[in-house]
């Protein structure tokens, strides 16, 4: 992954990629972090730095602020839900230092995760209305149903509500 992703950004650059930041969940592990760091190292890339993906969210925030922040010191919460995780980091970003003041997350609540209780609770509504039904049995069946949920979770990104229909 990381070698295809050196060769992208040479694509884009239009020059070689020698040196690299990587970031990681904020999960990760020391041993996690040291295999990355390897895997920069094999595909020829010396890494400078790993560090989290929250703590880059606010880096990335912090940089857009900073011409207009006024030296004042910031308290700053990012959160990462992804597809299998939900990492948070508070940060205090005083003068353009940033400092890293807590990091937790859950490696089981991510976007997957509620994709599959919004399936469960579709399910558990078709079979009250269709007792004897028995589709979560066959996994072609269950292809709608997950792909109806995933997009009601989307939908509810942008409004209070969604219906679900299958048919």
């Amino acid at each position: 992954v990381l070698n295809k992703m050196k060769h992208i950004a040479q694509e884009y650059l239009g020059r070689e990629v020698t040196r690299a930041v990587i970031t990681v969940p904020a999960y990760f592990n020391d041993a996690q972090r040291a295999a990355t760091k390897n895997a920069g190292t094999i595909a020829g890339l010396e890494v400078l730095r790993i560090i989290n993906e929250p703590t880059a969210a606010a880096l990335a925030y912090g940089l857009d602020m900073a011409s207009t922040s006024g030296g004042e010191t910031r308290q700053v919460l990012v959160f990462d839900l992804g597809g299998g995780t939900f990492d948070v980091s508070l940060l205090t970003i005083e003068g353009g230092i940033f400092t890293v003041m807590a990091t937790a997350g859950d490696t089981h609540l991510g976007g997957d995760d509620f994709d599959n209780l919004l399936v469960d609770f579709a399910l558990r509504e078709f079979k009250a209305a269709h007792p004897g039904a028995d589709i979560d049995a066959n996994p072609r069946a269950m292809k709608r149903p997950r792909q109806k949920c995933e997009d009601a979770k989307r939908e509810l990104s942008m409004s209070a509500s969604a219906t679900v229909d299958i048919p």
